[in-house]
């Protein structure tokens, strides 16, 4: 007789049920059922939120089209992230960093050899907004979607959260996972220290063969039943506070996030079709929480604004290992890195993925644990540290916060030899291959941001013809966003039939 085996998630929100269809998806075909347990008492918070191009492949796997997700969740478009105020130069104050594409193959090797000229001091043009078709769409408010066949142009979306976790769970639901609301009290465990199962607050005792922690910050699963331990990126990274607080719609809509340096950190502004979601990501060490909502009122032009400000505490670092014993930790409970390059969901959808693959490698069993939590770990730590270059290179002097970040010495050897190579001139390229972090983060992205901060020479030779034809540039880019459809257009297109 065929013995189903239950995999019970702790926790709600789109990371608990990103997990649910997933693993309900790949692993019911091999004797897996999952249960999700979901507290009716925790609520969730629905700000914007942005994505890497990455949770394209994830609808697709579940055979999901956009038309199917985006208007329920208020989606739109995004072509990438606009920089402002973060470089301190007068003249070159904001850049667009695109997600790159195969169609940006030709204007992207021109853009490198102005880097690369520059970092020898030629005076050229580096700003990225000039290279690539991303920010062209951007600029002019249009989206990477092409008015008739289509091009492999890579992007992401913005989204209500919460909204998203809620079209996930009927998703889930309709697939077959179980759900549960009620909360959890106690968690037994096997005389191994393998967990077994939860009792919860009805009185229900729930047990499984393995569990998935999504439990948010208080990891009840990881951290304070098996001890996970927590290794915390404060040193690296400051910001442990955000405030948020909604406006109205754009006209015309953003394609584009936008992250706009502040006093002490930075604000999000996150174009929705019903809203824009706003929020100041700052250090509580440099400002507590009421200066934080003054500021971010006074940058939206709210001060006088009756709408409620919302305030989340944040908790940055990874778990020591995402996978132990029976039990993987997905999203808040496995760590976070503030929320600057989007990559939340990128790092649920990346660890779920990997663990099935490594279940299934293993005869779903913990053989390849090991393997499983070094990656992630890298993952982790790589994204970290591009996350930890933009506060590093920046060049303002208005505040100690922004100070303290560019003088902080605790920040890895990894990007340590990337910034020393790119100072002195030297093959960047060659130094993130011998590092092989290309698959976090590829060589055009490093560029683009030291680029998009202006981190030469000082001391710049005069003006040298530019190696490539920039006019032609510029007429390219110009002819291919002509066949794109405007942000609206590609939005109404969604709901059409």
């Amino acid at each position: 007789m065929h013995t189903t085996k239950t995999i019970v998630i702790v926790g709600g929100g789109t990371a608990a049920w990103m997990a649910a269809n997933m693993l309900q998806q790949q692993l019911a075909k091999v004797g897996f059922s999952c249960t999700l347990i979901e507290s009716p008492d925790i609520p969730t918070v629905g700000v914007g939120e942005g994505s890497t191009p990455q949770l394209k492949s994830f609808f697709s796997a579940l055979g999901i089209s956009e038309s199917q997700w985006m208007p329920q969740c208020h989606a739109t478009y995004k072509n990438g992230i606009s920089f402002k105020h973060w470089s301190g130069l007068d003249n070159k104050d904001q850049y667009f960093h695109p997600f790159p594409s195969a169609v940006d193959k030709h204007t992207a090797r021109g853009f490198l050899q102005h880097c690369i000229a520059k970092q020898q001091g030629h005076n050229v043009d580096t700003q990225p907004d000039r290279f690539f078709l991303a920010a062209h769409l951007a600029k002019h408010q249009l989206s990477p979607k092409l008015k008739t066949g289509a091009m492999g142009l890579n992007y992401g979306y913005h989204f209500d959260s919460a909204l998203l976790g809620q079209y996930l769970q009927k998703l889930a639901i309709q697939q077959g996972v179980k759900h549960i609301k009620s909360t959890v009290l106690t968690v037994q465990q096997h005389i191994n220290g393998d967990l077994k199962s939860v009792q919860l607050a009805d009185g229900q005792v729930v047990s499984g063969e393995l569990f998935v922690d999504c439990s948010g910050f208080k990891a009840l699963l990881a951290e304070q039943t098996l001890g996970v331990e927590f290794i915390t990126y404060k040193q690296q990274l400051f910001n442990d506070r955000a405030v948020t607080l909604p406006t109205a719609t754009a006209n015309p809509l953003s394609s584009q996030t936008l992250a706009t340096a502040l006093s002490h950190g930075w604000a999000w502004q996150i174009p929705l079709t019903n809203r824009s979601g706003n929020g100041y990501v700052f250090s509580s060490d440099y400002c507590n929480t009421e200066q934080a909502e003054v500021e971010l009122r006074q940058h939206l032009n709210m001060l006088d604004s009756p709408v409620e400000a919302k305030h989340l505490k944040m908790k940055v670092g990874r778990l020591a290992q995402h996978w132990s014993k029976n039990c993987l930790a997905v999203g808040l409970s496995q760590g976070f890195i503030e929320p600057l390059e989007a990559t939340a969901l990128h790092l649920v959808q990346h660890t779920i993925e990997s663990f099935i693959g490594a279940f299934s490698a293993g005869n779903y069993s913990q053989q390849h644990q090991a393997q499983f939590n070094q990656r992630i770990n890298a993952r982790f730590d790589g994204i970290r540290d591009y996350i930890v270059c933009h506060y590093k290179v920046n060049g303002r002097k208005d505040s100690a916060y922004w100070c303290d970040n560019r003088d902080n010495m605790n920040i890895s050897d990894s990007l340590t030899a990337l910034l020393s190579r790119w100072d002195k001139g030297g093959d960047l390229l060659s130094e993130i291959n011998q590092q092989q972090i290309a698959g976090y983060y590829p060589a055009v992205s490093w560029y683009c941001l030291l680029a998009g901060y202006g981190r030469f020479p000082a001391t710049q030779h005069k003006a040298q013809q530019s190696l490539v034809n920039l006019t032609e540039i510029d007429q390219s880019l110009e002819q291919l966003s002509q066949q794109f459809m405007s942000h609206e257009q590609a939005l109404a297109a969604l709901t059409v039939g």
